[in-house]
């Protein structure tokens, strides 16, 4: 089965998954890249009963991140029973994840290309049945 283990800058808070995620992406929109203060955030989702975390985080808007350090980790969505991981926050760089889709792609700069082979989405991607 596959492992990945990530943290805060501190290492005060770390994680473990056991599995694969369910989907790679990127996003563009406003909230991500001012929770990121940068031009987009990279995530991966997981489901939720794969995930661990071993110490304190405190949670803004389901997003979760160290009080310390102030490193953003994850966001858990319950009602989807998944947790979508900062890549940045991973052990492993790089990841080896490949991004397969891009949203809120009218807000992306005009100097990042699009991801090739992702699927591209003017805003959210539509929800799975």
């Amino acid at each position: 089965m596959t492992l990945y283990t990530g943290g805060c800058l501190c290492g005060r808070v770390r994680y473990t998954i056991h599995g694969k995620p369910t989907r790679v992406g990127i996003c563009h929109c406003t909230k991500c890249r001012r929770e990121t203060g940068s031009v987009f955030m990279a995530y991966a989702d997981f489901r939720e009963r794969d995930f661990r975390v071993e110490g304190k985080t405190k949670e803004f808007d389901g997003r979760h991140f160290c009080p310390h350090c102030g490193s953003r980790l994850y966001a858990i969505e319950s009602n989807a029973g998944e947790v979508e991981v900062k890549l940045g926050t991973l052990d492993a760089a790089p990841s080896n994840l490949r991004v397969e889709r891009e949203l809120w792609v009218k807000r992306r700069e005009p100097w990042l290309l699009p991801i090739e082979g992702s699927e591209q989405y003017e805003e959210n991607a539509p929800k799975r049945a």
